[in-house]
This record gives C-alpha cells, structure tokens and sequence, in this order.
C-alpha cells in the first residue's frame, strides 16, 4: 500500500501489541519468509474447517502478481502481505479475510484487476480487495477538508464491511514496525495519521493491544527524544523492582487461592505512550507517577471477579476513588473488567484488573474477539451489529456525522468521538448514558434525544439544580429540564459541548434560527410591497411563481430576499409579470435635504409615533428579525432611523442623522423603512456611543463610570488615549433604554468638573 516497508519475520505465537524498543532498530537481515503451509497451520489452530485450497491460490497468486517488486529494504514485495496476513492469524479471522490480505495490494501495485480476483477467488474477496485498494490512496494528514473526505471514504467503507478495518489496521500495524525504511518527511507523515486516525480506531473497537502498539511507534517517531527518556526511565524502573513484582504476583495468587479462588496472576508495565499522555495531561513528572505497573487477575468466572475484588480489598487497604465496575457497566467498545488500587506489599500501590478470560481477550482484540471465522452466523458485519457495542456505535456515529456536516465538521466530530475517555451517567429513570470525559448536560440531553436538546433550558445534577455548562462525572444521576414549545439555542453552546452529535445539533439549529430569521424578513419585505403596490399577496399565488424565481419553496424564496440575493420587486414581479417598479422623480431644490442627504429616492423615513403601515417594526437585536446597529455609534429608541439591507448579514440600522448613510446614497434599492417596536412591559437597552473629555487626574475615570452607574446605564467598551498633557479622550460604548436615556446620562456628565466635554457619537 502507500507505506513501502521490509519484511519482518512471521512469529509462531506473536502478541498483537509488542513492547517497543528504545530507539529506531536497525536493519535485520533477510529473512525466510513464510511457507504455504505454515500459513494453512497458523490458521487451523483456531480454525480446524480452513479452506486450505483457498489459501493456497491466494498465496500463490499474490506472490507471482508480485513477482520481482522490492520493499524499500530490498526484501520481496510479497512479505509485507504475507505479514498483514500472519498479523490477522494472530487474530483469528476468516478464511476470506487472511486471502484478502494477501491479495490486498495487487490491484494497485499489480497487472491484476477486480475482475480477475472476483474469478478467481469470489466476490466477497474481490469486494475486501477493492476496497482496501481504495483505501490505499488516502492521504488522512493534509489540508483539512481533503483530509475529512478521506477520513469519510474511510469509515463508510469499514462500516460497509469490518473486515475492510481489520486488514487495514494490520497493513498499518507492519507498516509502522518497518518505519525505519521511509524517508524522513513519510515516515512523520505515516506517524501522524496513525496517531490520530488509526490507534484512536483500534482503541474504539477494544483492540487495546493493537492500539497500544501503533501509538507506540507513533511517539517513537514523533518525539524520539521524549520517547528514550521515558523508556530508559521504564526500564531502569523495571530492573529495580523485579523482585517485588514477583513478590505482588505470588502474593495475590496465594491470597486468591487460600479463598478457592483458581485466578492467573500476571504484572505488567505501561506503555511508553501512555505514560507520556499522562504526565501532559495531568502535568506530573515521571517520579509523581504511581500506577507504572499494572497487574491482572484472571478468573474463571463473573462470580470470581467479585469474590477476588472482596479478597482484595480485605487483605489490603483501598486507595479511595479509584474502584470501577465496568463488568456491570461495560464501555462502548465492549470492555468489561473491574479496577481497583490498594496499598499492597511493601506500601506500594498496586493497580489490579480483574477479569474472565472471555473478557480478557475482548480487551486484547476487540471486535476481532467474536469468532468472524464460524459458520452460520451470517455477514461478519451483521454478526458484529447484534453482538458488538464498538461496532454498532461505529456504525450509529458514522451514520450521525455522515448527514449534513460539511468536511470539516465531519473531520472534527469524528476525532472528537475517538479521541475522548468516557464517563458513565444516568437519567432519572436509571438509563445509562455514556459520555466523553468533560462532558456538559447539553451533551447528556442531545445523547437522550435531538428534541430534548433542543428544548433544554436547565439540569438538575443528582436532584440538585445545576448549571448546564457543569461538567459531568461517573455516577452523576441528570434531569434536563426542557421548555414546552421551540426554544433558541445559545450559539455559545457550540464551544461547550464536546460531542460532535451535540455541536452538529447546535450548529444545525443556529443554522435554522438565522434562515428563519431571514426569510421573516423577505416575507416583511414582500408584503409590504405587494401594499405599496396595491397588489395582493397571497401564498398560492407566491407557490406558482416559485419555478420563475428558480427556488423550491416560498421560505427560500423569502429568506434569500432577507439575505439581498433576490430583489423584493423580482419577487412581485414573478407573482405579477405586468408589476413595474415606479419610483418618485428627483425634485430640483437648492438643498439636499435631510441631513444632507439627496432626495427624490424612494425613501421614506417613518418617524416614531406616526401610523404607517410599510414600516418594519424594529424591537431589538433579539427580535425575530436579523436585526445590528451601526457599528460606530448604534441607535437608540427616540432617533428618527433607517435600515439599509446588507447582503448575508440582514439589517443595519441607523440614525438618520448618521453621516455613514451618504455611503449608500446612491443604492436606494438597500433602504428599508423602519420604526421602533417597542414593547414597554419588557424594556431592551440599546447601543450607543458617547465621547468623554475629561481632567488628566486621578479619580476622574472612576468618576465618569459612576455617573454612568448613578443613572442605571451599562459600559460595553472603554477606550482611552491621551489628547494632550491635561486631558484624556474617552470612548465609551453603552448600552441605553432610549434617547431621553442617553440625554440625561449626558447632561449629567457635563455637570461633572473633570469632564471638560461630552458629546454622543454618531457612525
């Protein structure tokens, strides 16, 4: 595949995961490659009904199809399938999958094509090799969006089939033991997507081992500094305790079995990877580190577990808040032992496991636990469905973030959903919810269900009121209280949460909210030009002329006027092809008019408390209208005012007298008539701005900003330059109720002797 590296020799009974060395090996020498039949005998050990002949066409097939081809080490081409294959033996997979493996790089690397594996060997296999040939070309570290539509093709095919994701996994997994053999910028290329694409994906389909690995060799090549530190650290550590290692061993299998309990005992260290995660995350030095070593009991049943747990923790002291159960609540991706730490021999913390054997080797290999090769149990990826947690989460979360997400949403929630740990919480009703860690009680309720995150407008955490940015942890029993029609979502929210389903429900409403508020306006717009032109509006008649203005519904229609992309009199027009458009002629006058502003435009400004039934009622920046104000100076209520449409953004309102709208004299086609809304029972304050000269002395600052506070207005934004060696210029931006508001705010700072002068600013 992409990734040209040497051979390495096949092992007889070769873990998933190997402890990496402490630095890049150097070359082996040639070795033999494997035999037929020592494939066939790999896979009949588990396997006793192997389809010995298929085997044997497909190995042969594969090596003369690759005939004289070279590694970049010089060794054949064909060890590297071989490898892959012997990698998946290890995992006890199916006839069609160890064939696909050794057939999986001949359609992109040889003269053979998908018609003549599908003849040769089957469909099934053709349809593994073809879409691992597919797989082969993508480049998951590049620019975003091209990295995302790969990272799509890539879980849509491994939702399509498993066994496309295991042969791939194993393909990196050889690919990343023989990195050494790459040129430099590759090889930091191959290690970066492994170690955000493909461990995270080991790790989310419980094959923990494997994942292990891949996230070793990543960091070796990432940060080879770091990565000999802390190795030569492990190792060190390692010839110091061996003894008491041993003794932890001997003692807990002695304690087990003096109680009935038949249990295997074994210690291990940490992953180098691993070890490093935890110092960054948790800011600690290799010293402060107590859980290096971990050690694992294994029982022979459930009812074992938890009699060794209460032999456990009996015999030595527990170490508080770090037990859990995830036998009774086992994690997404099918993991089930229980954790516990207690104070064991010689006052050292001993990090235990304790688990069955079924459940031990799902930690090891995960999916590839559940016997793919048996007969009788239908499409490997049917079997996983029903009896796979890790898959069929895979499959929900690539069928959440596959609809309506542009490629770099899709990109961010699906690292997002591989990348995080978990924590366990329960409605009220007691059912379990899984979250990443950090988790908010908006992502609790968009895990429940869309609609109750979209209604949510509290929480209660454990009976208690709480707010719903809190963050969630094991065990937390949570309430979403929820609003009884539609409710708006906070924008904000979207840089809470941490689930891609919540910020895809988030972004997808806000998305809904603004088109809404758009087309509300194109509708105002419309009718209130259908009653300036003394024609009547009307739905149906509006839906015949939908195919004239090219848009499926009337809400585009009405949204895209909102947005400037259609012009309101288009609209009419379509609806009444013999509308025209009139507008009142320039009258000759020795002034310009208001303001200096020209007249004989079709404008008309409606002036607060006139009756006029054109006018778009303006209520706020929280009205259902995609209403701002001018940006250096608002409006406030009182103002005589005018809207100009600006494309994609919705209304700007400004002040009449605002010297910005001579910018826009000359595109009457973007003033709207607007009056104030406003709605005495629930007063809105307002933005203006305001420029302050005052005394250079100290308290004079102090002394405006109480002024400000005295008279109930609200500072936005301050800033301050020096005007000259006696006095500072202030610009204050407030928030006011209305004219009258801002008047007395003034006049008072007048009155004030630090403030020389005190002036509203108009934009």
């Amino acid at each position: 595949m992409q990734v040209q590296a040497p051979n390495q020799a096949p092992r007889d009974t070769a873990p998933v995961a190997l402890a990496a060395p402490a630095e890049p090996p150097p070359p082996p020498p040639a070795k033999r490659m494997m035999r037929q039949y020592e494939l066939v005998e790999r896979v009949r050990k588990y396997n006793p009904n192997t389809n010995e002949d298929l085997l044997n066409r497909a190995y042969v097939y594969a090596m003369k199809a690759h005939g004289e081809q070279r590694r970049a080490s010089g060794d054949p081409y064909f060890s590297h399938p071989l490898e892959v294959a012997a990698i998946l033996t290890d995992l006890k997979l199916d006839d069609a999958t160890i064939a696909a493996a050794l057939l999986h790089d001949t359609i992109e690397d040889t003269d053979a094509t998908r018609i003549d594996i599908d003849a040769l060997f089957g469909p099934d296999i053709g349809h593994l090799v073809e879409g691992l040939t597919k797989l082969a070309k993508l480049e998951l570290v590049s620019r975003e969006a091209k990295q995302a539509e790969n990272l799509r093709k890539l879980l849509l095919a491994i939702a399509e089939d498993v066994r496309v994701l295991l042969v791939k996994l194993a393909d990196r997994l050889h690919n990343m033991r023989t990195l050494v053999y790459m040129p430099a910028h590759k090889r930091r290329r191959v290690a970066e997507e492994t170690i955000d694409i493909y461990a995270p994906l080991a790790g989310r389909m419980g094959m923990h081992e494997m994942r292990s690995e891949l996230e070793d060799l990543a960091f070796r090549e990432l940060q080879p500094d770091a990565y000999k530190v802390i190795v030569a650290r492990l190792e060190r550590l390692a010839a110091r305790n061996s003894d008491l290692i041993a003794e932890i061993e001997q003692q807990l299998t002695s304690k087990l079995a003096a109680r009935g309990i038949k249990a295997t005992v074994s210690g291990r260290r940490k992953h180098a990877y691993s070890v490093w995660r935890k110092m960054e995350r948790k800011a600690l030095g290799f010293e402060q580190l107590s859980d290096i070593y971990g050690f694992r009991a294994i029982t022979a049943t459930v009812e074992d577990c938890y009699q060794a747990l209460g032999i456990v923790h009996t015999t030595w002291p527990v170490v508080p808040g770090r037990f859990k159960d995830y036998i009774s609540t086992p994690k997404q991706n099918d993991y089930r032992s229980i954790h516990t730490t207690v104070i064991g021999p010689r006052n050292q913390r001993v990090e235990l496991q304790i688990r069955t054997e079924e459940m031990d080797e799902i930690a090891e290999y995960g999916i590839a636990a559940h016997a793919l090769y048996k007969d009788d149990i239908g499409s490997p990826s049917e079997m996983l469905t029903r009896e796979s947690s890790a898959y069929a989460w895979l499959r929900r979360t690539i069928e959440l973030l596959a609809v309506g997400s542009n490629p770099e949403e899709f990109l961010e929630h699906t690292k997002l959903e591989l990348f995080h740990d978990q924590v366990f919480c329960f409605s009220p009703k007691g059912k379990l919810i899984a979250l990443p860690r950090g988790a908010t009680p908006i992502d609790f309720a968009f895990a429940v269900h869309t609609d109750i995150g979209n209604r949510a407008v509290g929480c209660k955490i454990n009976g208690k009121i709480a707010p719903l940015i809190s963050e969630l942890h094991n065990g937390d029993e949570v309430e979403i209280l929820t609003a009884r029609g539609p409710n708006v979502l906070p924008a904000a929210w979207e840089s809470v949460v941490v689930t891609g389903k919540a910020r895809a429900a988030i972004r997808r409403a806000t998305r809904v909210a603004v088109r809404a508020q758009y087309a509300e306006l194109g509708r105002r717009i419309v009718e209130r030009l259908c009653q300036r032109a003394k024609r009547e509006y009307s739905a149906e008649k509006l839906t015949g002329a939908l195919p004239r203005l090219a848009r499926a519904n009337i809400e585009d229609v009405f949204a895209a006027v909102g947005r400037s992309e259609i012009k309101a009199s288009d609209v009419v027009r379509a609806m009444y092809p013999d509308y025209k458009e009139e507008r009142a002629t320039a009258v000759p006058k020795p002034d310009k008019g208001w303001f200096g502003l020209k007249k004989g435009q079709s404008v008309k400004f409606q002036v607060p408390g006139s009756s006029g039934l054109e006018a778009i009622p303006i209520r706020g920046i929280n009205s259902d209208l995609p209403v701002r104000f001018a940006p250096e100076g608002g409006a406030v209520p009182g103002d005589r005012i005018v809207g100009i449409m600006t494309p994609g953004e919705g209304i700007t309102i400004y002040p009449i007298q605002s010297p910005a709208l001579t910018a826009f004299e000359e595109q009457p086609e973007r003033w709207l008539d607007v009056r104030w809304d406003i709605d005495e029972k629930s007063p809105q304050r307002f933005p203006a701005r305001i420029a302050v000269q005052s005394v250079n002395e100290p308290g004079s600052l102090a002394q405006v900003a109480q002024v400000i506070a005295d008279h109930d207005g609200n500072i936005d934004n301050l800033r301050m330059s020096r005007s000259s060696p006696d006095f500072s210029q202030l610009t204050i931006d407030l928030e006011v109720y209305d004219l009258k508001h801002l008047t007395g705010i003034i006049s008072q700072l007048r009155a004030k002797t630090v403030v020389a002068k005190a002036d509203r600013v108009m934009g």
